[in-house]
């Protein structure tokens, strides 16, 4: 007989068990809720989500912005045996619709301000029933030609009354037990769902939170990650409800540097989640420089950190920020620097719990600072892609995961990105690392962001062309104006002849995940 485990009751219950229950557990703006508040909310989500006929191992939809909501939702399906699909509330609602139809979810929950995607959500999800509005009553209304019953939050809870004495008890799950899905980035294309155990929320826990962040109940929490992600999931969720710690959340999307900079200052996290291309944005920002006195650590992943931005953050604000590597497919982080164990511009050694291989493409690992593909492997790893055969075979070799992302390992263990494997450029029978010209690039004083993808010239030879943010105030529209011949001179010092950019296309925002990721597909074409 297997074990009982239910992510959502040791995520919460156990708390209120051990007398933790007055805790405060989320701050989101000027609501405050106590661990015990949380635990009420959970069991009538579920009890709620029972009475409307949502099954175990059915799939629950999620277009939610991060709020109690969501909370309340994720682990209110996981308490029932049902599996929480987390989506990018962003996308289009002929978007959501694909994942939904894709999932064969017959509920959703979508946050009130996103609410226009309802339309476009039914009508391209045949099999849903079911659309619950997280919101006021209102925000219900008003949904003419929906050919699924659109229910508000209000009325949705309102049906705990009623679910009898199954509701606070939650379903029978252990660790191998499904427990939710969630989107991949889609960086390289459409979007795949990747499928998570209840156990897996604990492995993440036990290992990156507790080895490398060391995490207690007296941190408070802070993402400008999303918590519909794999990242943001950690940060804002499973990280501090681990410890009985608290989770600031903010749903504001996209956020500013200055309402970061203000949440940061009123509520005092001691631990800070972000992106690099929004640390960098938090550099460029007319912030005041004691604004991150609180944190003790700062964490980055989705892309590479460049030293530069590593560098200009910790001269200014006084935070070492750790960065690593994390995927959908392994829930969180399992590459890291560390508190005490930092090299900027790398992505630090594996996380306690993980392991990782550097090979060629014939499978044999490389020999130091040679460059090859990352393999990584560790029990938080999904189970695979929904319905998705051919590209299960492709990305796990038995216990090993292809990462797609091209490394290198130097002699201390210390591994540097270098591309994703196919981003690679072949350029004069050399490769050509697009991370490489890159973290030249951002070390210019006018340039905010880049990224280099590969073009042919009139001759049908790949070359190098560098798409570039400059930083506010800075002119120049193409590589014949001012920034572009800057930078034509500022690498002829820096980089061999065939890694520098043909040409600069000097732009105001680069194409990325809700991650940000940046999609260099959609550059090149």
């Amino acid at each position: 007989m297997n074990q009982p485990f239910n992510a959502a009751v040791w995520l919460v219950d156990r708390h209120i068990e051990n007398g933790d229950g007055e805790r405060v557990a989320v701050i989101c703006g000027d609501q405050i809720h106590s661990y015990q508040d949380i635990q009420r909310l959970v069991v009538a989500t579920a009890a709620s989500l029972r009475s409307i006929g949502v099954r175990p191992e059915e799939r629950v939809a999620m277009a939610m912005l991060d709020s109690v909501e969501f909370i309340a939702t994720f682990l209110g399906a996981m308490r029932i045996g049902a599996v929480p699909v987390a989506m990018n509330p962003l996308l289009p609602g002929r978007d959501l619709a694909v994942i939904t139809a894709d999932a064969r979810a017959r509920v959703a929950v979508v946050s009130a301000p996103q609410s226009d995607r309802i339309a476009e959500l039914s009508a391209g999800a045949p099999e849903l029933e079911q659309v619950i509005v997280a919101g006021p009553a209102e925000a219900a209304t008003d949904h003419p030609g929906v050919a699924a019953n659109v229910m508000s939050w209000p009325s949705l809870l309102a049906n705990a009354d009623g679910a009898g004495a199954r509701a606070d008890t939650p379903y029978r799950t252990w660790l191998e037990s499904p427990g939710f899905w969630l989107c991949t980035s889609g960086s390289t294309g459409q979007p795949k769902l990747a499928i998570h155990r209840h156990g897996d929320i604990k492995v993440t826990c036990d290992t990156y939170a507790r080895t490398v962040l060391n995490v207690s109940g007296d941190d408070r929490f802070f993402s400008v990650g999303p918590m519909f992600h794999a990242y943001g999931l950690g940060n804002s969720l499973t990280f501090p409800f681990s410890v009985g710690a608290t989770t600031i959340l903010e749903p504001t999307r996209p956020p500013t540097p200055a309402l970061v900079a203000d949440i940061v200052t009123t509520h005092r996290p001691t631990l800070f989640f972000c992106i690099p291309t929004f640390y960098a944005a938090l550099n460029a920002a007319d912030l005041a420089d004691a604004t991150f006195t609180s944190v003790r650590a700062g964490v980055s992943a989705a892309e590479p950190l460049p030293a530069e931005t590593f560098e200009r953050f910790k001269q200014r604000f006084g935070i070492t920020i750790l960065d690593g590597i994390g995927s959908t497919e392994l829930l969180h982080i399992y590459l890291s620097n560390a508190p005490g164990a930092t090299k900027p511009g790398t992505s630090g050694v594996p996380v306690a719990g993980y392991e990782v291989k550097v090979v060629d493409e014939h499978g044999a690992e490389q020999p130091p600072d040679e460059p090859g593909e990352l393999l990584a492997r560790g029990d938080s790893m999904t189970t695979g892609y929904w319905c998705r055969t051919d590209i299960n075979r492709a990305t796990f070799d038995g216990a090993w995961m292809h990462t797609g992302d091209l490394y290198s390992v130097d002699a201390e263990g210390f591994h540097t990105y270098l591309g994703r494997v196919d981003d690679m450029l072949r350029v004069g029978g050399e490769w050509v690392s697009p991370a490489e010209v890159e973290g030249v690039l951002i070390e210019h004083n006018s340039v905010l962001e880049a990224a280099v993808v590969g073009e042919q010239d009139e001759r049908s030879v790949l070359r190098p062309v560098a798409y570039v943010i400059p930083i506010d105030g800075h002119d120049g529209a193409s590589s014949a104006g001012p920034l572009g011949e800057e930078l034509t001179a500022y690498c002829r010092d820096r980089l061999a002849g065939y890694k520098r950019p043909k040409r600069y296309e000097i732009v105001s925002e680069l194409p990325k995940t809700a991650t940000g990721k940046i999609q260099r597909f959609k550059l090149r074409s």
